[in-house]
C-alpha cells in the first residue's frame, strides 16, 4: 500500500477503534453509574484542555497573548452558539425534543448538558482535524513513523472518547446515537488528513487556530454545562465522589499524554 493509503486506513481505523472502546467500556453501566462519569468527562475535558490543547495551540503559534485571545473568542462564540440552541428549543422543534437511555424515554430531561454533549462534539471535531493533520505529516516523513503516531493518538482519544460518549448518553443520546455521533466526529480526522496530505504547507495557519477553539469548546461545556449539573448534588459525599472522578479523568488524560511523550510524537 502507499503512504496516503496507510494514513487514511490508519485515521479510519483508529476513529472507529476508540469510539467503539468507548461503546462496549459503557455498554453494562447503568444509567446512575453514566450520570456519574459526567464527573469523570468534567475531569477529563479540563485536564485536555489545560494539558494537552491550549500549550500546544501556543507552541504552534508562537504567541500566547493571540492564542488565549482566541480561545476567550472561542468561548464567547460557543455562548452564543448555546443561546441559539437554546432559542430553538423554546420557540422551535426542540421544544418537543425526547430522548431515551438504555430505553427510558424522558422528554426534555436535562437540556443544560444535552446542549452540552452538541457543543462537545463541535468542538471534538475541530481536535480531530488537527490530529488528521499530525497524522499525515508523520506519514508523509515515514510508514512506521505514522503508524506509531497513530497508535499513540488512538491511545490518547480513548479517555476523552470515553467522557464524549458518558455525556453524550447522560445527555439523553442512545447508545447508537451517540456511536453514530462518535464515528461522523472521527471522520474529520480522515478527512483533514487527505486535505493535509495535499497542501500540508498551507495547513500550519489552520492548526493553531483549530487547537485554540477546540480548548474553547472543552472548557466551555466543562465550566458552563457539566458542572453545574454537579452542583445539583451538593451532599459531602456526593462532592467527594465527583471530585475523586474527576481527579481520575484528570490523571487519565495525563497517561495518555506522557504516552505520547514517550514515543516521541510531537504535537501534543
Amino acid at each position: 500500500m502507499t503512504p496516503l493509503t496507510w494514513c487514511l486506513l490508519a485515521t479510519l481505523v483508529g476513529g472507529a477503534l476508540s469510539a467503539g472502546v468507548a461503546l462496549l467500556t459503557t455498554a453494562s453501566m447503568s444509567r446512575r453509574t453514566l450520570s456519574r462519569l459526567v464527573s469523570y468527562a468534567t475531569g477529563a475535558l479540563l485536564a485536555a484542555a489545560f494539558f494537552n490543547v491550549l500549550p500546544e495551540a501556543i507552541h504552534e503559534s508562537g504567541d500566547a497573548q493571540e492564542t488565549t485571545s482566541l480561545v476567550l473568542v472561542g468561548i464567547v462564540a460557543f455562548f452564543l452558539l448555546e443561546k441559539l440552541v437554546i432559542w430553538r428549543h423554546d420557540h422551535g422543534p426542540l421544544s418537543t425534543w425526547t430522548g431515551s437511555v438504555d430505553g427510558h424515554h424522558h422528554a426534555h430531561g436535562d437540556a443544560e448538558v444535552r446542549r452540552g454533549g452538541l457543543l462537545m462534539m463541535l468542538g471534538d471535531t475541530f481536535h480531530n482535524v488537527v490530529d488528521g493533520i499530525l497524522v499525515a505529516a508523520a506519514f508523509q516523513q515515514d510508514v512506521a513513523l505514522g503508524l506509531v503516531t497513530s497508535v499513540a493518538i488512538v491511545a490518547h482519544e480513548i479517555p476523552q472518547e470515553l467522557g464524549d460518549f458518558a455525556v453524550l448518553l447522560h445527555s439523553g443520546f442512545s447508545r447508537r446515537r451517540a456511536l453514530v455521533f462518535n464515528l461522523l466526529s472521527s471522520l474529520a480526522m480522515t478527512l483533514s488528513a487527505a486535505l493535509a496530505w495535499l497542501a500540508l504547507p498551507l495547513m500550519d495557519g489552520a492548526v493553531p487556530v483549530c487547537l485554540a477553539l477546540a480548548c474553547a469548546s472543552m472548557t466551555y461545556v466543562a465550566m458552563a454545562d457539566l458542572i453545574p449539573s454537579l452542583h445539583r448534588h451538593p451532599s459531602l459525599g456526593s462532592t467527594l465522589e465527583q471530585l475523586a472522578l474527576m481527579g481520575a479523568g484528570m490523571v487519565s488524560v495525563a497517561g495518555a499524554h506522557g504516552l505520547l511523550e514517550l514515543v516521541g510524537v510531537h504535537g501534543y
